[in-house]
């Protein structure tokens, strides 16, 4: 019998066994597949080490420092700033036609491009900005409220809005066409008034300190130990089924795998709530030389090719070109030390549905032809350097729905989030981005959160 059995050896159910570990509960984490992390996750080819799913920690304030989520998340898990090794950003942009916004781990570089761009509006933001940080993360009268709407009532230039939500939509929005209130406070903040940053060597740092953490503590992590069933007593949550037919009995269970799939999970077909539309291809290019010997020091460009952004599930072809995602890891400031090979990596929307109706043959030559025209979208924004690539590699919607179980392969989950945690069956509880938070700080918070509210609070 254990106290907690958490679905998902991902960013949150690692952090939330730290936790509760911490407390002497015996713990368990199950994962479907030979590795962890989920689509935060790593892994070697042709004898080089590829991220997925990491372009930055957001978060990121300097060592030392007493306040914010990531000093809570360290507190939380007994961290060093060492432990994660985070370097910060070089510096980004958002780039639309004719006006690019630069922004740094200072506000105030981004505060005075809105100046210098958008005469009139600078105190239009700091408005705004003093409104974000009145806003409590987990008030769910608030957290739905449209930000649209919102942003039309402070900010008065168009342009500027879309600008504004570019960013923050692509690091972290579930919902189309619009983003939730609270979700827009999470993100502007994570983003521009605390930043990016990244570790040398990737999440693989991250991932392997919270392992080695957690199976300190007595912790126990099974690989290929996938979850075919949650099994159910009148109403409560009382163990689990593995796809290989072993039963384990948990006083708890924290699911990682999101609340649609968490429901499919208890054999409640019935009404389930609406999964996420939001998916993407990335490709991953290595270069010969560095990306600033080619003129680009960016850490990440978010551009966008008319003055509308648009974010939604692309409507009649396999992708969106229309706007995207730049990242260069090795455009952070790692003091001194230095990645040994140029990488970029382009991210753009993508539609589920037709990337998997492809046959193999098809889907193979459809991630040819897709990762061209990434780059050929991206080099719009920045250097050309397609004639410098020496590998590549590249995930699709399907490989997100492999790693992380989603439907529709929803980087960001289900559009409604749980903020409490809580499903309709008592000792069920989920976390991750269906809770509410995302990235790479705000899903190991969710974890710790729910861990102390519900599976901690009754000892």
């Amino acid at each position: 019998m254990y106290d907690t059995i958490i679905i998902g050896a991902g960013l949150s159910g690692l952090a939330a066994g730290i936790r509760l570990a911490y407390f002497g509960q015996r713990v368990c984490i199950l994962e479907r597949h030979t590795t962890i992390g989920g689509l935060n996750s790593f892994y070697r080819q042709r004898g080089r080490e590829f991220d997925v799913g990491l372009h930055a920690v957001t978060n990121y304030t300097p060592p030392g420092s007493k306040r914010g989520p990531l000093a809570r998340l360290f507190r939380q898990l007994r961290f060093r700033w060492d432990d994660f090794a985070l370097a910060p950003q070089a510096g980004s942009a958002i780039a639309f036609p004719d006006v690019t916004l630069r922004f740094n781990n200072d506000f105030r570089l981004f505060e005075s491009e809105v100046a210098a761009q958008f005469p009139g509006q600078v105190d239009n933001l700091r408005q705004m900005v003093a409104q974000l940080l009145d806003y409590d993360d987990l008030d769910g009268a608030l957290f739905y409220r449209s930000t649209r709407e919102f942003l039309q009532g402070v900010i008065t230039d168009p342009l500027l809005r879309e600008m504004i939500l570019c960013p923050v939509m692509w690091y972290g929005n579930a919902r189309e066409r619009d983003m939730d209130f609270g979700q827009f406070c999470i993100m502007f903040r994570s983003i521009f008034l605390e930043g990016f940053a990244r570790p040398l060597s990737g999440v693989r740092l991250i991932l392997r300190n919270l392992v080695r953490r957690f199976r300190s503590l007595g912790g126990e992590l099974r690989l290929r130990s996938g979850v075919a069933r949650i099994r159910l007593d009148q109403g409560r949550a009382v163990g689990v089924v593995l796809d290989n037919g072993t039963e384990l009995e948990g006083r708890a269970i924290l699911s990682s795998a999101g609340i649609v799939e968490t429901m499919r999970l208890c054999g409640d077909e019935i009404d389930p709530p609406p999964a996420g539309q939001m998916s993407f291809i990335e490709t991953i290019s290595v270069l010969d030389r560095l990306p600033k010997q080619l003129g680009h020091d960016q850490t990440i460009v978010f551009y966008n090719d008319g003055p509308q952004f648009h974010w939604q599930r692309p409507e009649g072809a396999l992708c969106d070109t229309r706007s995207g995602v730049i990242c260069s890891p090795n455009n952070f400031l790692y003091d001194g030390a230095v990645l040994p090979e140029g990488i970029i990596r382009v991210t753009l929307m993508a539609d589920y549905d037709r990337w998997c109706q492809l046959p193999d043959e098809a889907y193979r030559l459809a991630k040819l032809e897709w990762y061209d025209r990434s780059l050929e979208s991206a080099t719009r924004f920045v250097p050309d350097y397609r004639h410098h690539v020496i590998d590549t590699d590249m995930f699709t919607p399907r490989t997100i729905r492999r790693y992380t179980w989603h439907d529709n392969g929803a980087v960001y989950g289900a559009p409604h989030k749980r903020l409490d945690g809580r499903t309709k069956y008592e000792q069920l509880y989920i976390c991750g981005t269906d809770q509410g938070y995302v990235g790479i700080v705000g899903s190991i918070l969710s974890g710790i959160l729910v861990a102390n509210r519900h599976l901690l609070a009754a000892q």
